[in-house]
């Protein structure tokens, strides 16, 4: 999709001319123009994107970026129809796994091996998410990991001395908030993967790395600790702890602005979530200091371990036909001095470029920095970690769980059928 805009020669000497004076012909150059796509729609953020391409732009005036912004399903959507037309952006969002190899396979990506050995150190494990078959088609720019974000003051209300540890105490809790006639939890079902990240931990919790492993290796997703987590998360929703209108609702516009004006006194939610709270929050400031974070809770018996996380993050790979000036730009992005700027902004940026984490001031986000390198076993988003098609359909089913017309058998059973097909 990259675009170079080539003029032929402006000007020419006649032929008499050039016989004479041996004149020259003058030949002008147009920018390399690079399309630049991320999803980054709040600020201060999305302004800060801007800035640095506006920067790059100043130090390089042979190139041009034209940025475009999409919410996290609109730029899903919009790859998808690029990719089918046999086009990509110059540099696009991406979260690595599954849907990267898809891409990788289609002919889309470009390869970075042997391109990034004079950039800042990345974090290993972070880049490893965007290898397919040993070669490195993106780089992360922030990696993470999913936990409870609360409202101390609505657990205070209701008698909450501190975060649960085990899905019993969690459960209790919510009763709790219940009774005190708080919402307990924001989710957003409409966009389902944040449904989803509930019936993935749970699983995590209860069968580990192994069962993990197991499933995506063989397809085989109807395994004890699937169905249990169905059937721990069908307990959850049948305490109907979400707030009203739930399934129709999606996460920055519904559950970010639900925590962020204090309605709801938890959210299952990825690092990036105190900047969504403050952005789409009413006062423009989210809920300040009364904001925590707790990890997922244990289930009782299970073989999960409590440094086994879920999560992931969020990077950027090189489309097909990009100019060798995307890779340039991409290693400025990631460079220590930027990276150290997006996350001074504490609003949820855990960056893998490793010099840079010492600019995360926020103690709930160094919270979140210690937990990543305490973290054993990582399992990446389901919607990420398979095929595009699995994805839709273990979100899909996972939502079906949640609007109860589906059981915790009938979640796994049509994902095995669409793993297996």
């Amino acid at each position: 999709m990259s675009r170079y805009l080539r003029t032929g020669a402006l000007a020419m000497a006649s032929a008499i001319l050039a016989s004479t004076v041996g004149a020259a012909a003058v030949v002008a150059q147009d920018p390399v123009e690079i399309d630049w796509w991320h999803l980054d729609i709040n600020d201060p953020g999305k302004t800060l994107r801007q800035t640095i391409a506006d920067e790059y732009m100043e130090m390089h005036p042979d190139v041009k970026i034209n940025v475009t912004v999409l919410e996290n399903e609109a730029l899903k959507s919009a790859l998808a129809v690029e990719m089918q037309a046999g086009s990509a952006p110059d540099i696009f969002h991406s979260w690595g796994g599954g849907i990267l190899a898809e891409q990788v396979d289609a002919g889309m990506v470009q390869s970075l091996e042997g391109q990034l050995d004079d950039w800042d150190a990345l974090n290993e494990g972070a880049m490893s998410v965007w290898q397919v078959g040993g070669e490195q088609y993106g780089v992360p720019y922030t990696f993470g990991l999913v936990g409870f974000f609360y409202n101390k003051d609505l657990f205070a209300q209701a008698g909450i001395d501190e975060p649960p540890a085990t899905w019993d105490e969690f459960l209790e809790d919510v009763q709790a908030l219940k009774d005190a006639g708080i919402t307990p939890i924001a989710v957003a079902g409409q966009d389902k993967w944040p449904a989803m990240f509930y019936w993935a931990y749970l699983a995590l919790r209860i069968g580990g790395q192994a069962a993990y492993e197991e499933a995506i290796a063989t397809g085989n997703w109807d395994g004890p600790a699937f169905i249990e987590a169905g059937n721990q998360l069908k307990q959850l929703i049948d305490m109907e702890p979400f707030q009203e209108g739930f399934l129709a609702a999606t996460y920055d516009r519904d559950q970010a602005s639900t925590m962020g004006n204090g309605k709801a006194a938890m959210e299952l939610m990825g690092q990036w979530a105190p900047g969504a709270q403050v952005a789409n929050s009413e006062s423009g400031e989210g809920i300040g200091d009364a904001l925590g974070w707790f990890p997922f809770p244990a289930v009782e018996g299970g073989a999960g371990l409590p440094t086994d996380v879920f999560g992931g993050g969020d990077g950027y790979s090189i489309g097909k036909d990009a100019p060798p000036e995307a890779v340039d730009f991409l290693k400025y992005l990631n460079s220590e001095a930027v990276s150290e700027r997006f996350a001074a902004l504490n609003t949820g940026i855990l960056p893998t470029t490793e010099a840079a984490t010492d600019a995360v001031t926020d103690p709930l986000l160094q919270t979140l920095l210690e937990k990543r390198s305490e973290a054993t076993f990582a399992q990446l988003y389901l919607d990420q970690a398979t095929t595009p098609a699995l994805g839709a359909v273990i979100n899909d089913s996972i939502q079906g769980l949640f609007a109860g017309t589906m059981s915790a058998e009938d979640v796994s059973a049509a994902i095995t059928a669409a793993a297996q097909s």
